[in-house]
């Protein structure tokens, strides 16, 4: 099942993130997948504000892994750099996915098979010029109550 909404530019991406902000609980696991430039940090940026993270929110490319403190603790991870499934053992990705928070995974689609049983994964595509299309491919009953609670919090279809 795919479910789709669009947005027409970063600040548009960005309330979409703080849309899914309240929605989120501990535990949650939002994988995303895009080319580079698509938005998937502009959507991580929306999720920070919404959870009332203060400080400024960027690509983890070269961290790996950020946490950001708020309503509940976020869990940045941008898997971009990563060759091999094995070294998610490295960055403690699987405890990380377990822990107190949310885990926003960027380049969630590198290792799809190290991905929990429960998860929301979000395909994010190039309309032209800033319009992007949000493809949520909801796993698991967590993953499809999220994706149902997030495109209602938007008014089921378009963010404007």
């Amino acid at each position: 099942m795919t479910l789709r909404f669009v947005t027409s530019g970063p600040s548009d991406t960005e309330r979409a993130g703080q849309a899914l902000a309240p929605l989120l609980r501990a535990g949650d696991v939002v994988a995303l997948s895009g080319d580079l430039g698509a938005g998937k940090t502009h959507l991580v940026q929306g999720v920070a504000a919404g959870l009332g993270v203060p400080d400024a929110v960027t690509s983890p490319t070269f961290n790996i892994m950020l946490v950001h403190r708020g309503r509940l603790p976020l869990y940045h991870l941008d898997l971009y750099r990563l060759e091999r499934e094995e070294e998610l053992i490295d960055i403690d990705f699987f405890e990380t996915l377990e822990a107190d928070g949310v885990s926003m995974v960027e380049w969630g689609d590198r290792f799809p098979h190290a991905l929990p049983p429960e998860h929301l994964r979000v395909e994010i595509h190039r309309l032209g010029g800033d319009d992007r299309a949000f493809d949520l491919r909801p796993v698991g009953e967590r993953g499809a109550a999220l994706a149902d609670a997030w495109l209602s919090a938007l008014g089921r279809g378009a963010v404007r």
